[in-house]
C-alpha cells in the first residue's frame, strides 16, 4: 500500500496554545486532505481552569471560545464551518445554546446537531466537536 498517491498524506495534528493541554491522548485539531477536526472542546480555559460550576450559557460561551481558538490555530474559522456536533446534559439548555450559538456563528450555518447526554467529564453541561475546511 505504501506506493498509494495517499501514503505520504500524514495527518497534521495541533495542541494551539490558546487551548489548555489535552486531558488525555489526543490532540486539540487535525487537519487532513483539507479538512480541519476539532476534537471535542470544554468548558476548560488556555489556563487549564474547568468552569464545572459555571452557568451553562459561561460554559456554552468558553466552548466555542476554544472551537475558534482551534479553527484560527490552523488557519481556518467559524465561516469555514461544515459540521458540528453538541452534546448537552439536559436538552432544556437547546434553545439558550441556539441563541448563545446564533450570534458566534454569525451567518455560518454549518450542518448541526445538538446530543442530550446523561453526563460529560467533571460535571460539564456542554461540549462541542466540529469539522470544517482551511
Amino acid at each position: 500500500m505504501t506506493d498509494s498517491p495517499h501514503a505520504s498524506r500524514l495527518p497534521h495534528t495541533d495542541n494551539p496554545a490558546a487551548l489548555a493541554k489535552p486531558g488525555g491522548h489526543y490532540s486539540h485539531v487535525a487537519v487532513a486532505n483539507g479538512f480541519v477536526f476539532v476534537s471535542g472542546q470544554l468548558p476548560i480555559n488556555a489556563q487549564g481552569e474547568k468552569l464545572a460550576d459555571g452557568s451553562f450559557d459561561a460554559q456554552a460561551e468558553q466552548v466555542l471560545a476554544n472551537v475558534k481558538a482551534a479553527l484560527e490555530s490552523v488557519g481556518s474559522s467559524v465561516a469555514q464551518l461544515v459540521q458540528v456536533r453538541v452534546y448537552v446534559v439536559d436538552v432544556e439548555h437547546w434553545a439558550s445554546f441556539n441563541q448563545i450559538y446564533a450570534g458566534w456563528a454569525g451567518e455560518a450555518r454549518p450542518a448541526r446537531s445538538v446530543v442530550p447526554v446523561p453526563q460529560l467529564h467533571y460535571g460539564f453541561k456542554i461540549e462541542v466537536e466540529a469539522v470544517a475546511v482551511v
